[in-house]
């Protein structure tokens, strides 16, 4: 039998769950049982939790059939459970390192009390952690164990499930469950402690209580949160029915005034149209259950508590309500006057804008941008192309600037960033989709579609976890950058990996489809002619096997770093191949080769300015990259990958990573140039384990990029087609177009001269 009893309810966490279920599996005290409980979550828990269940035996799987909210789930778990001590985590919190075996330790020094009450840190969407404000209140001086009596302002802690450890026979004893509804832990953990006969404290952290931006109970106004009158309803018969309890009446009944009063402030959680009602019923109960003579527990509160408190009682809605608003007085003054220091055309253009925004949305008209006012490129354009053979009705635009224009298709309108009818289209075009982000005064009108397609899988930190790397981030403006992505509807993910990196990174309320990139949907439909007459039209010479060389940006430096000396390479390859080298876009200069200067090689070919990636991966034979997001979309084509990884600690201490791509990358690693050249020259390249490396990363990274994702997100998002159509074809059914070199037999591999490639 364990120690502990982990208990996980999940449901709608998946960015989330997988932190929360390594900091239970990765505590240093090993005693104990998971349960995690999918508590018919539509998104990825379910699986998540059964991959976790598949690799340790201590995780126990839980899968309800239908949604019955936490409380049910903590209750499926709770009959599962055989531990001597129970612990609940939400599924989007954490417990923090080492936190079991302080417990332990804290129960066997306070002789394994009923409860025992830690302390937790409220960890923000944005910020670092920051502890518990009442944690004066859990000082382990005095008595090791204790009635509740002896300390009743515990009872001004969080009443959660997730800040205590009880001991199972105790529950059993009592009988203790969570009700359904919201603030399930208010009944079950005010009972818990009113009436253990013994209770014990911990003053250290151990939780982390994430505060999601978007998603969870507290940012939600529904009226739900009406459910905790229910609750407390039960909590009051609790003491109703035991005359033991009866000298807790006041305590609790501060304590109901108090919460109920902090969610009647809060307009973030109840829905306008519920406010009255939830004031009526609050004071109600808190007539009914108001205690008869002194307090003999009192608990100390504040002057303006205790008036708001008396105010909710008496049911003066109007008299509380204008006590609230003359706290705030004054600060909504002097917002006026932005643009005043502003040239008159932006103003008049934004006058614009306000005014093409009061006229009706173009059901028709569909607006298109990739990479900050670029050409037509990326999953917007493959998106766009599908759209107008799907929906030749529809009108599509593209904005871009003038020196991209020519990359338009005809059919495509050309609009000119900042210009009148660049307003007016953002103003009522109906669909509105994007791989950045559009200007920040556009402001998403009721009716609008906002499609943000993204343009790459993460390997390096993104969005909110750069809080902690200034230096790396794109933008320091967080806030706005949240403020964009509350305007997203949808947001397009090619890999679970990516879904999980995007929701916690960037938490909106946007729907995530797992469609797969559009982009990539050129590398099934291509043919060996395609790839021969690309070939040809980048100068690759004839029988020669090509390698893409695409390097990432270097946040920690800010000219373009020089990592190979590419005519060398290709002086100790020989004439058997040629080197297509694209700078990355950061470091766009028109007057510069992406090999550092004029280009002398014959068989250095620069195809920094070639508008289609997709179409540099075709006409290649290999790709060589360090750290780009390019590796993912190239292992959708199945044709060999080698990561040049000479600065990878650098790289990771100035701009963090998700994964050390060095043990699962998608093919050979070279540290240096010399090790580079030793790949290529021995055939190790494509070789077998570089293709079971290939293929194990295929697997995990392309799960959806089959040569439909267009076709799915077009009528998804545009259509209005609920299900992916057509479904996701798999795997080992896949056939990409075929590289060049696959026509040449593969030679037999010679022994390396360097270090071995391999992780």
């Amino acid at each position: 039998m364990p120690r502990f009893s982990v208990i996980v309810p999940a449901y709608k966490v998946q960015a989330y769950l997988q932190e929360g279920l390594d900091s239970v599996l990765s505590q240093s005290y090993p005693d104990l049982e998971l349960i995690a409980v999918d508590d018919a979550s539509p998104d990825a828990c379910g699986a998540l939790i059964d991959e976790y269940a598949a690799r340790d035996p201590r995780v126990t799987a839980v899968h309800l059939a239908h949604n019955l909210g936490a409380g049910s789930a903590r209750n499926a778990g709770l009959a599962r459970a055989c531990g001597d001590y129970l612990v609940f985590l939400d599924g989007d919190d954490a417990l923090v390192p080492d936190a079991l075996r302080a417990i332990a330790d804290r129960l066997g020094d306070t002789g394994s009390p009923d409860v025992l009450v830690y302390d937790h840190a409220r960890a923000p969407w944005a910020g670092n952690p920051v502890r518990n404000p009442l944690a004066h209140l859990l000082r382990e001086d005095g008595p090791a164990s204790f009635r509740l009596t002896d300390r009743p302002a515990l009872l001004r802690l969080p009443a959660a499930a997730w800040n205590k450890a009880y001991r199972r026979e105790y529950v059993q004893r009592e009988g203790l469950s969570f009700p359904t509804g919201l603030y399930e832990d208010v009944p079950f953990s005010c009972h818990a402690l009113l009436a253990a006969e013994s209770v014990a404290v911990l003053d250290r952290v151990c939780v982390h209580d994430r505060q999601r931006r978007t998603g969870s109970v507290r940012t939600t106004a529904t009226r739900r949160h009406l459910d905790v009158l229910d609750q407390y309803e039960r909590v009051f018969g609790l003491i109703a029915t035991r005359p033991g309890l009866e000298r807790w009446r006041p305590a609790v009944h501060r304590r109901a005034a108090g919460h109920l009063c902090a969610l009647y402030a809060d307009r973030a959680r109840l829905p306008r149209a519920a406010r009255a009602e939830f004031f009526g019923r609050a004071c109600a109960l808190l007539r009914r259950h108001r205690p008869v003579g002194p307090a003999p527990l009192p608990l100390s509160l504040p002057r303006a508590d205790r008036i708001r408190h008396a105010l909710m009682r008496l049911g003066l809605r109007r008299t509380y309500g204008a006590l609230a608003a003359l706290g705030p007085a004054g600060t909504a003054a002097a917002r006026a006057g932005t643009a005043l220091g502003r040239g008159l055309r932006e103003t008049v253009l934004r006058l614009h804008y306000r005014l093409q925004r009061l006229l009706p949305l173009r059901r028709e008209l569909a607006v298109f941008s990739a990479y900050w006012h670029g050409g037509y490129a990326c999953n917007p354009a493959a998106i766009e192309a599908k759209l107008r053979e799907l929906a030749p009705r529809m009108r599509t635009a593209w904005i871009c600037a003038p020196q991209h224009a020519a990359t338009l298709p005809p059919q495509t309108a050309l609009l000119r960033p900042g210009s009148a009818a660049y307003w007016s289209a953002l103003a009522r075009a109906a669909y509105l989709t994007t791989n950045v982000n559009f200007d920040r005064g556009l402001v998403r009108r009721r009716g609008q579609v906002l499609l943000q397609t993204q343009h790459g899988t993460p390997l390096k930190r993104v969005g909110l976890d750069l809080q902690d790397r200034p230096a790396a981030a794109p933008t320091p403006d967080f806030d706005g950058l949240l403020r964009g992505a509350d305007q997203w509807d949808y947001l397009l993910s090619s890999n679970r990996h990516s879904t999980l990196v995007w929701e916690r990174a960037v938490p909106a309320g946007y729907t995530t489809l797992e469609y797969g990139y559009p982009r990539n949907d050129a590398f099934h439909r291509a043919t060996g002619q395609d790839v021969a007459e690309l070939r040809e039209r980048l100068g690759v010479p004839a029988g020669s096997t090509a390698v893409l060389y695409a390097p990432t940006h270097r946040d920690y430096r800010r000219s373009r770093p020089e990592h190979l000396d590419l005519e060398r390479v290709l002086r100790d390859l020989g004439p058997r191949f040629t080197i297509l080298a694209r700078r990355h876009l950061t470091y766009a200069d028109p007057g510069a080769a992406a090999t550092g200067g004029s280009v002398h090689h014959p068989r250095l070919i620069d195809v920094s300015a070639h508008p289609s990636v997709e179409e540099l991966c075709l006409a290649s034979d290999a790709l060589v990259t360090d750290y780009s997001s390019l590796m993912f979309d190239y292992a959708a084509l199945d044709r060999p990958i080698v990561i040049h990884a000479d600065d990878w600690e650098a790289y990771e201490a100035a701009r963090g990573t998700y994964f050390d791509l060095r043990t699962c990358p998608p093919g050979a690693i070279a540290r240096t140039a010399d090790e580079l050249v030793d790949i290529f020259a021995t055939g190790h390249w494509r070789g077998s384990r570089s293709a079971q490396l290939r293929a194990a990363f295929r697997a995990r990274f392309c799960q959806f990029d089959d040569g439909h994702a267009a076709e799915r997100v077009v009528r998804r998002v545009f259509l209005g087609q609920q299900s992916p159509v057509p479904p996701v074809v798999p795997l080992s059914e896949r056939h990409p177009a075929p590289a060049h070199s696959s026509h040449t037999p593969e030679p037999a591999l010679a022994p390396l001269t360097t270090r071995s490639p391999w992780p």
